[in-house]
This record gives structure tokens, C-alpha cells and sequence, in this order.
């Protein structure tokens, strides 16, 4: 899909929309939880839309209806998959049920698009191969064979906490207490008070001992719990980023109190704004590609803790210099960080590239707000946001399908 924008002001409120991380971990806590959980405000986008999906696959039955999802919990781990789990594009679906999968003692398959399947899973591997797990790469996605079973366990921090949330979802199903232990440096530690939050809500017993170590008492039994999925701070920062260029966009919907790591996009726009500072992405890698948009619009700005950014939906950094460029941005990327200097901005002369990522897509749309632009395979916002356009075109942005 190509969407051309021309240049306008956005104005009027708008409501964030659902948090797919929280609406990832919710979902799981209650396939897990016995008893019957009444989820609202689920989003359609297609991470969420996976993650039901593989549920189903599993035996849960999940009803979803318009915004509310209901799931008809206590997942059987002994029963044979009633298919494939196919995963989509949705890196957390895939790497929050690698484990839960793990739990059975028969072989379950997860696959998903190529792209997906090209993310690394060797956090994954190298635990199977220490507890004498099946863990498999085949053309098609992966293989599992458990049982996991209750103990020690020690992951690297600085991959992704994706692997340690989904082991913490399945160490709560299993027969005694667990260890989890993460070795120093922990990226993206919000993510994971994320998923305690998520698993204490429906019963689950998992504390921090300390900054790095997680107990498990598993095979407590979780209880069913109805509750919202909170606004998502993540897409909420490409609405309010709007306000960065001659906008009045109020965004409604965001809980003062989230433990969402990406809720510092104001504080990071200051300083982006001021000009001059330095900001850290090791807990916030999703903000990356709207940060750098306004950087590169407005005064430049030093970014570090950027490794993480090659491994998402695209290698982020540098689609986005490539993107930038196109508007006459100075961008360099290395190794772990990324500069960006103040340049005359103007319109691209060529149409930009989504690159299958649903966050340059919107990144680029709020640069295109302001210089007017083509997007090439904008439907890849349909990821987090599949509403995204028409939310957009309600506050007053002229875009259209060419």
C-alpha cells in the first residue's frame, strides 16, 4: 500500500491505542489462569491477532468479539497441539511460547514469516541443549520437545527480555520452585516488571530477590481475572509527536502509573528539543525510530545503547538513516550508538520505504506530516496499529491511499 501525505497540522484528542505488550502477556496469564478471564480492550493488530491464534493451537478456547476477548483458561500443557503455532510476524508470540510450548512432552512446531524465523533464538537453544531439550531449526520455524521442568536457570540480559518473560510464564506451571537468573547487563527491564505485574495479577507467586534474580513457585494454581488492556505508550508517542511540529494533539487513554519503559518519550522529545544531549535506549529500543525522526527534523542528537535495534522487525538504525537521508538528514550508525546532526530538512525527492517495520512506517508519516511524502508498504503500521491512517486522517492529517 502507498499513502501519500501532504503537509497538515494535526489537532483534536485522540485515544492511545491498546497496549500490545500488555495485551500479549494478559492473554497468556489467562490461557495459563483456570477459570474464565473477560479481557477488554484488545487491539486487531496482528502481533495480538497471533498470539490468539497459537492460544487456540494449544487448546485454549478464545473468543474474541469486537474489543473483548474471552479465554477459557487452564492450559493443558500434556495435550498434543491441535496445530502449528503460527507466530505471523510477532516476535513475542514466538519467544513468550517457545517455553510454554517447552512444557509438554510432545514436539510442537512454531513457524512464522521468514522474517520472523531470521530473529535470533539462541538464548532458546543454548538452554535446550543444556537441559537436554529438542530444539530444532528447520526451514519452516522451530521444533520443541520438553518437559521443562522447576530449577535453575541463568539468561543473558542483554539479548532480549522476551526470553526471560517467557520463561517466567512457564516456570509458573511447573512443579516447584525455580531460580531464574539474569546475567548483568539486563536491557529493557521494564518489560519484565511488565510481566511480573501481569502473572501477580492472576495469582501467580514470582518476586525479585534482587536486581538480577527471579524465584518461581510454580505449580500454584493462577486464578481467572477480568481486566483492560492499558493505552499504549509506545504507539501514543508518534500521535504527541505531532505536537513537535505545530500540532494540538492531546492523547487520552495513558495510566499515570504504567510500568511501560517507553512512557520517557516525553522526557527524551525534551531533550531532543534542547538540543546537545545524549539519550539512552537501553530501555526504551522501540522509541528508537521517532526519536530519531525528530532529531534528524529538528536539532540532531546522540543516541546510545542502540545494538538491540539491528534485531526487530528491521535492522532499525539503518533503515532509518537510509529514510533520512531522503530528507537531507546527516546520519551516522555504529556499532552501539547513532549520531544524527542538524541539517536543512526539505521534501524527498523519492518515495520513502516502510521496510516491513511498522515503527519507520509511522515514524516516516509523522515526517511526512510536516515536508509531504509517499510511504511504500505503509501497510506494515496494521503490525501494532492497524488503524493508524484513519486515526491520523480524524486529527487532521491530509493522507490518502495512491
Amino acid at each position: 500500500m502507498r499513502i501519500e501525505i501532504s503537509p497538515s497540522k494535526a489537532t483534536g484528542t485522540i485515544m492511545a491505542p491498546p497496549s500490545k505488550s500488555m495485551a500479549h502477556r494478559l492473554l497468556i496469564c489467562a490461557a495459563l489462569a483456570k477459570g474464565t478471564s473477560t479481557l477488554t480492550g484488545m487491539s486487531d493488530c496482528e502481533d495480538v491477532l497471533a498470539t490468539i491464534d497459537c492460544l487456540r493451537a494449544l487448546g485454549v478456547d478464545c473468543t474474541k468479539r469486537d474489543d473483548t476477548v474471552t479465554v477459557n483458561g487452564g492450559l493443558n500443557p500434556a495435550l498434543e497441539p491441535l496445530s502449528a503455532l503460527r507466530c505471523r510476524e510477532s516476535g513475542s508470540t514466538i519467544r513468550f511460547l517457545i517455553p510454554v510450548a517447552l512444557l509438554s512432552g510432545k514436539k510442537m512446531t512454531l513457524t512464522g514469516a521468514p522474517a520472523l524465523l531470521r530473529r535470533p533464538m539462541t538464548v532458546y537453544e543454548t538452554l535446550c541443549r543444556e537441559k537436554g531439550l529438542l530444539f530444532e531449526q528447520t526451514a519452516d520455524g522451530f521444533v520443541v520437545k520438553g518437559p521443562l521442568t522447576a530449577g535453575e536457570y541463568t539468561l543473558p540480559g542483554n539479548v532480549s527480555s522476551q526470553f526471560i518473560s517467557g520463561m517466567l510464564f512457564a516456570l509458573t506451571q511447573t512443579t516447584g520452585k525455580s531460580t531464574l537468573k539474569i546475567l548483568p547487563p539486563l536491557e529493557s527491564r521494564s518489560y519484565l516488571h511488565l510481566t511480573v505485574s501481569a502473572l501477580r495479577e492472576f495469582g501467580a507467586d514470582v518476586t525479585w530477590t534482587d536486581d538480577y534474580t527471579l524465584k518461581i513457585d510454580g505449580g500454584m494454581p493462577m486464578r481467572a481475572h477480568d481486566c483492560a488492556v492499558e493505552g499504549d505508550y509506545s504507539n501514543a508517542a508518534f500521535l504527541e509527536a505531532f505536537n513537535l511540529f505545530g500540532g494540538e494533539v492531546t492523547v487520552g487513554g495513558l495510566r499515570g502509573d504504567s510500568l511501560q519503559g517507553d512512557r520517557v518519550y516525553r522526557d527524551c522529545f525534551a531533550a531532543l528539543l534542547r538540543g546537545g544531549e545524549t539519550v539512552s535506549l537501553e530501555n526504551c529500543p522501540d522509541l528508537g525510530p521517532i526519536l530519531f525522526a525528530v532529531a534528524a527534523a529538528k536539532r540532531g542528537g546522540r543516541f546510545t545503547n542502540t545494538r538491540r535495534l539491528k534485531i526487530k522487525e528491521s535492522d532499525r538504525a539503518e533503515v532509518m538513516a537510509q529514510e533520512l537521508r531522503k530528507f537531507g538528514a546527516t546520519v551516522r550508525v555504529y556499532e552501539n550508538n547513532v549520531e544524527i546532526e542538524p541539517t536543512a530538512f526539505h521534501t524527498p525527492t523519492e518515495p520513502l520505504c516502510g521496510h516491513n517495520d511498522h515503527r519507520i512506517v509511522m515514524s516516516l508519516a509523522i515526517l511526512a506530516s510536516v515536508t509531504g511524502g509517499v510511504i511504500e508498504g505503509a501497510e506494515a503500521a496494521a503490525k501494532s496499529f492497524p488503524d493508524f491512517f484513519d486515526r491520523i486522517r480524524s486529527i487532521g492529517i491530509a493522507a490518502k491511499e495512491i
